[in-house]
């Protein structure tokens, strides 16, 4: 049953979904608390990526149950398959998570600024002179106030993950998910994209991060969580997971990895 206590922000329980025949999650189950930073861990193919995009509606599950702060996106109907709340419902609750991607997926042809106020003002309907205050505090605080004319093909790889960073923090989210967003990054630009997500830990923004960055899981996360084949192998509270992983699996990830 999934959790729908006030701290709980998403409770996925018995999360399937299959890609053409091929099962990608295998009854993944997580609770997501308020103020909490759990970090994703595991090797490519593993369903990290398509459990985070399923929170989300970004992809249907098959079966399952999805509950965020309070919400029911989805949940089995009496054949045992996943059942999605009505469409409007499903647009309420997905504005209450931000979301960054691999690739920053920013407008080319809409400056800085531009790329961060759109979405307010299209979808919360916004007027330009009430976000556009908001939009450059949040440029102030990703360190970019100075590029907020700039267009994207004038920013680095670290640069424009920062904006998309701010972009969605403009739709003023209760939970941010982050997908991988070093990944396409020099290890150079790494850093100042990961010192932007430590201090909206230290904010206790609810974050979800999958990950491949274990400094990241290690020093900001407070639980983490190993994937393997579509399904949890071990999760436990940061330090833990780290200092004495329990499952061989696990064990043999980190070895690699770190």
């Amino acid at each position: 049953m999934p959790s729908t206590t006030p701290d709980v922000m998403i409770s996925a329980q018995g999360i399937h979904k299959a890609f053409g025949g091929v099962e990608v999650l295998r009854g993944v189950s997580l609770d997501l608390l308020r103020g909490e930073v759990v970090a994703v861990i595991g090797p490519s193919g593993s369903g990290k990526s398509t459990f985070l995009r399923c929170l989300n509606h970004l992809e249907t599950i098959d079966r399952g149950t999805i509950v965020v702060e309070g919400e029911t996106l989805a949940r089995n109907d009496d054949a045992g398959k996943a059942h999605y709340a009505p469409e409007a419902q499903i647009r309420q609750i997905g504005r209450k998570m931000g979301m960054v991607f691999q690739s920053f997926n920013l407008f080319p042809h809409l400056s800085v600024l531009e790329n961060i106020i759109e979405a307010p003002m299209l979808v919360k309907k916004l007027k330009r002179e009430h976000i556009v205050p908001k939009a450059e505090a949040l440029l102030k605080k990703v360190g970019l106030l100075e590029k907020r004319d700039a267009y994207p093909n004038r920013l680095s790889g670290g640069q424009k993950q920062r904006v998309a960073i701010a972009r969605a923090l403009a739709m003023d989210p209760d939970i941010m998910l982050f997908d991988e967003p070093t990944s396409a990054l020099d290890p150079e630009l790494t850093g100042e994209v990961l010192r932007t997500m430590r201090e909206l830990a230290n904010e206790h923004m609810t974050m979800l991060v999958v990950t491949h960055e274990m400094g990241f899981a290690r020093e900001v996360a407070n639980r983490v969580i190993f994937m393997d084949g579509g399904a949890i192998v071990e999760q436990a509270p940061a330090e833990a997971f780290f200092a004495n992983p329990q499952h061989e699996r696990t064990q043999a990830f980190l070895q690699n990895m770190l």
